[in-house]
């Protein structure tokens, strides 16, 4: 096996998110690199390597997005549902730096997809739903755009476009070989002019800096966002080193977080009447509950 893809004890930058802001050119950004934490995630179940990838390039795109929530306890969901496609439904969220995701795919017909997959081939006909649950104020977004495009990414551009109207370059590369998986992303937003009160940059028939910073964002190669030996910041600073002042800040490292338990289980379990949760006890008087996110079986009291 080539050990290109093993994470090194240096400063590689996996498993971490790097903010960075362009003040000359009114832009900010997250670029993210997930190595051990993406396997932990995809090992919970057999995905055939297409699947894999389509949920390596969600998991990147949550931890991206997911980033930008400044809010304690805020969470981001990206929720894909389709029909007549490989894939029917696909969830990861991102709350307090922990990442979680899972598939559900049609064993036969995944087998049969190819890498490089169109979004209607893999999901079929379909919607991606992007959700920010924020905890202090307990309120909720929720933005929906039609699976189309090449990818996932092209969608979330598109998201961006029509429910944020904030002009925004993803870029998402992913790399397996065998069971080692390494995934990499890129997003570059224009401070919206509007939230100070000015006309939003979406109106304006062009802007010199965003112009700029979007061929800049759009040069950065697949190879660059999955090498192991090149880190974040060295990353950034191939893409902006021309500008006079470029920010970073690094943010908390990503962890797998899966939140099952048996009190969260029970609490939920607990709003059902007494005779359908009789129905789902077991010869134990337990009910069991497979968790879709890390395949534990929990064995709950009700």
């Amino acid at each position: 096996m080539s050990d290109d893809l093993l994470p090194r004890d240096d400063d590689t930058g996996f498993d971490r998110v790097l903010a960075f802001t362009v003040p000359s050119r009114h832009a900010r950004g997250r670029v993210v690199r997930l190595g051990p934490v993406l396997e932990t995630v995809l090992s919970a179940h057999s995905y055939p390597k297409a699947v894999k990838h389509v949920l390596a390039e969600a998991l990147v795109l949550t931890a991206l997005m997911g980033s930008l929530l400044k809010e304690e306890g805020a969470q981001l969901t990206f929720q894909a549902q389709a029909e007549g496609g490989a894939v029917d439904l696909l969830v990861c969220d991102y709350r307090g730096g922990e990442l979680r995701g899972y598939l559900r795919h049609d064993p036969v017909l995944a087998e049969k997809l190819e890498e490089d997959c169109s979004l209607e081939t893999i999901f079929g006909k379909g919607y991606l739903a992007i959700t920010f649950d924020l905890d202090v104020s307990n309120e909720r977004y929720q933005g929906v755009v039609p699976l189309e495009g090449a990818s996932l990414a092209e969608a979330c551009q598109s998201y961006f476009a029509q429910s944020e109207q904030v002009p925004t370059v993803i870029r998402i590369a992913v790399r397996s070989n065998g069971p080692r998986c390494v995934a990499g992303g890129l997003l570059v937003q224009h401070f919206p002019d509007g939230e100070e009160g000015k006309e939003r940059l979406h109106v304006k028939e062009q802007h010199p800096d965003w112009e700029h910073v979007s061929i800049m964002a759009g040069s950065v190669q697949a190879g660059e966002l999955v090498d192991p030996v090149l880190n974040l910041e060295q990353l950034v600073w191939r893409l902006f080193h021309e500008e006079d002042i470029i920010r970073v800040e690094p943010l908390a490292p990503l962890t797998r977080g899966c939140r099952c338990s048996v009190e969260y289980y029970q609490n939920i379990l607990g709003r059902f009447p007494e005779t359908e949760r009789a129905d789902m006890r077991d010869e134990t008087g337990m009910v069991p509950v497979d968790c879709a996110f890390c395949s534990k079986i929990l064995h709950v009291p009700v």
